[in-house]
């Protein structure tokens, strides 16, 4: 990972068209490799007749057809290349945006790359490698094994709050292993990030005191980032990502905008008809990962929005800029022990535990009544409803009445942003 950081390091700030040149030719070794070496792209490419080798790049991607989650759970098994088994491979299951899970598979290589565009977009926060970091997020991934465990102690010590349960307890424990450990980087799902700072007011607490605060997984929304900013002392770095592809875009210390992470990414906007949005104007995202050869994601719809930027940053960086990214939010939901859950963790660990769950939202319309709206395939049935009613009863009370609600698709609000949790109590 260390070698591929010290090249972004520089690549951040080569030329633009020295970038567009190296991402053409990385472009088209992707789709090339993927159409010899992968059934599912070799069949899809046949279909539309297009043939990759006379194919103009970038100008004529567009005629590559479009890759959805519905397309990842129905072609599973052809979607992996030739010469990569399963078991070789890592796995990472995701929730998504819209609460659809997906299996995805990629090589360490792959893994290395991502991690490494992560740290050099961490750095940008002020945050430097080996300093501690403190995490608020859900279904915390405590390092497992003892040469990890020390790694991890000796090189880059971490503190977590669970957002599954944020309460007052949680939250002073907190700052007591953030007393103890002193991480200079606090990193977290955005609205997390909102609740912890409106517990650190409330309760008086001292001790959280970063010098970057990330936030990231959905939208910052205005009046969160106020409170966050004000209450810590310093500006909110937003980013957004998926588990598909990675980190796709950051803010600089300019906070004008967020860097498309060009080294791994290409990334194209798309209107209503498929054809690409003009700047200014909001698009479809459409990102093809130049890394993962393993399985592909070639021209990946993540069924989010965003505005491409036709501009420079003052910071100096040539990695272009997208803004107004559209489409995540998620509720807390509330206990009756005064507990709060994110929403955004309860799905993403919901649909990780039960595989025939392809989309989840959950409604809590009272501390008594819940109503979850699910699409399913055939694998999950009777005793997955009575695990998942237990699991829940389990969180949120032992009478909590829970209406399961079966249907082909969850839309999106009129906004155009998807819900994973609405919770209908005040003040939740």
């Amino acid at each position: 990972m260390l070698k591929y950081w010290r090249d972004l390091e520089n690549t951040q700030y080569l030329p633009e068209e020295e970038t567009r040149q190296r991402q053409t030719r990385e472009l088209a070794d992707l789709i090339q490799y993927a159409y010899e070496n992968n059934a599912y792209y070799r069949m899809r490419l046949d279909e539309a007749r297009v043939d990759p080798f006379k194919l103009r790049y970038p100008d004529e991607v567009d005629r590559i057809p479009i890759l959805t989650k519905r397309d990842i759970r129905q072609y599973q098994n052809i979607l992996i290349s030739k010469g990569f088994t399963l078991s070789g491979l890592m796995e990472a299951k995701t929730g998504g945006s819209t609460g659809k899970s997906v299996y995805v598979y990629f090589t360490e290589q792959c893994s290395e790359w991502r991690n490494a565009c992560a740290r050099r977009h961490d750095r940008w926060s002020g945050w430097e490698v080996g300093e501690p970091k403190a995490y608020v997020w859900g279904n915390p991934k405590y390092p497992t094994g003892l040469k990890n465990r020390l790694k991890t102690y000796l090189l880059s010590p971490i503190v977590y709050l669970d957002t599954m349960a944020i309460t007052k307890d949680s939250v002073c424990r907190f700052a007591r292993d953030w007393k103890t450990v002193k991480p200079t980087l606090l990193f977290g799902h955005a609205h997390s990030l909102y609740i912890l700072a409106k517990a650190v007011i409330e309760h008086g607490i001292n001790e959280i005191n970063p010098k970057a605060v990330i936030s990231s997984s959905m939208a910052l929304l205005p009046h969160e980032r106020v409170l966050i900013e004000s209450t810590f002392g310093l500006k909110v770095f937003d980013r957004y990502g998926c588990e598909e592809v990675g980190l796709i875009a950051s803010e600089c210390e300019e906070h004008r905008g967020l860097h498309i992470n060009t080294d791994n990414l290409y990334v194209e906007y798309l209107n209503d008809d498929g054809r690409p949005a003009a700047p200014g104007e909001y698009g479809k995202l459409v990102v093809t990962d130049l890394t993962n050869r393993a399985m592909p994601f070639i021209r990946y719809q993540i069924e989010d929005m965003a505005v491409q930027y036709d501009g420079s940053c003052p910071c100096g960086r040539t990695l272009p800029l997208m803004k107004e990214v559209s489409g995540r939010m998620a509720d807390f939901l509330v206990r009756k022990d005064g507990a709060r859950v994110a929403g955004i963790s309860l799905i993403e660990n919901t649909l990780t535990r039960y595989p025939g769950i392809e989309q989840l939202q959950i409604v809590q319309h009272d501390l008594d009544h819940m109503t979850l709206n699910i699409v399913r395939d055939d694998s999950f049935g009777r005793d997955g409803v009575k695990s998942l009613a237990s699991s829940m009863r389990g969180m949120f009370g032992s009478d909590l009445e829970i209406n399961f609600n079966f249907v082909k698709e969850i839309r999106p609000e009129p906004n155009g942003k998807y819900r994973f949790s609405i919770c209908q109590i005040s003040e939740a």
